[in-house]
């Protein structure tokens, strides 16, 4: 095995141990169970994460666990502070608050309030930076014109690139510079595509956001270079569709979070929200428009 071979075989497995956190933010998780999932030694499996991710494995799930809970609380008005507490694995609203102010330097309801009257939650995007204030429209004339369908997705598999780092331009370039070239190569031009941001860049420091170029892929596909894959969850999600530039697209995300949701008796579960680009999807190089669907997935409130 090369060196880059077993770079990329330690790259797959610490993949696993942060997507397996995602699905289980709620759940108790120790190092050792953690460690079974990367197949690495419990004895050493510390050290290994602290390595690759710049942070202990307590730190990380710290601080995945109260930004998480953060973005839930700017986008569901009505969740209180202990639901989103419990909702990421918290015992207590109590503990909840402690570390919460250790991360953001308030209160859980103080930092929600000052993110209302500073309309921050109307430019929230799961997948782009923030670009200063935008008005967040929300009056019930405009919610109730968004044409927003319930669906059934089904289980995809994608071939996936990471992207750590700031949203916006760097992840154009990325899709432009590292995954079109990769999609060529492996031939996947012709397939849907899904772009996954992990982190709010509101709560999340830029430098560590993580977003995935993905591309629907069939049990055969054995994955080149960088690319790895994983499994894409299905269930209900809500869909909007979307048609115009990325300097729009942050409203869509705003008014289908912070206008739709809320008054839908629904709610964010733990898995990733997703644009979805089917086959055919448009763009136009000159100005900049293209189309997608913007799905968030739904659970009984």
């Amino acid at each position: 095995m090369t060196a880059a071979d077993s770079r990329a075989e330690y790259e797959r497995r610490m993949h696993r141990v942060l997507e397996a956190i995602d699905q289980r933010l709620d759940q108790a998780l120790d190092l050792a169970s953690l460690a079974a999932v990367a197949h690495f030694s419990p004895y050493h499996f510390h050290r290994v994460f602290a390595a690759w991710m710049g942070e202990t494995l307590g730190d990380y799930l710290r601080r995945r666990r109260i930004e998480q809970a953060a973005s839930r609380l700017a986008a569901q008005p009505r969740l209180s502070v202990l639901q989103a507490a419990l909702s990421v694995g918290f015992g207590s609203g109590e503990a909840f608050t402690r570390a919460f102010k250790a991360r953001f330097g308030c209160a859980p309801s103080a930092w929600r309030a000052q993110r209302k009257s500073d309309q921050s939650i109307g430019s929230f995007d799961p997948a782009r930076p923030r670009g200063g204030r935008s008005r967040s429209h929300r009056s019930g004339s405009r919610a109730s014109a968004m044409n927003v369908r319930l669906i059934e997705r089904e289980p995809v598999r994608v071939a996936y690139m990471r992207h750590v780092g700031r949203y916006g331009e760097p992840v154009s370039r990325f899709w432009q510079d590292q995954v079109a070239p990769w999609m060529a190569t492996d031939g996947l031009m012709g397939h849907a595509r899904y772009g996954i941001g992990h982190d709010d860049a509101s709560v999340t420091d830029p430098a560590q956001c993580r977003y995935d170029a993905c591309v629907e892929v069939d049990a055969t596909y054995v994955p080149s270079g960088r690319a790895l894959t994983t499994t894409l969850p299905g269930g209900r999600y809500a869909v909007m569709a979307f048609k115009g530039t990325g300097a729009q697209i942050a409203l869509a995300w705003a008014r289908l979070l912070g206008e739709w949701l809320p008054s839908s008796h629904l709610q964010l579960d733990m898995r990733p929200c997703l644009e979805c680009y089917p086959v055919g999807s448009s763009f136009n190089a000159k100005t900049g428009v293209f189309d997608c669907e913007l799905c968030i997935p739904v659970a009984p409130l």
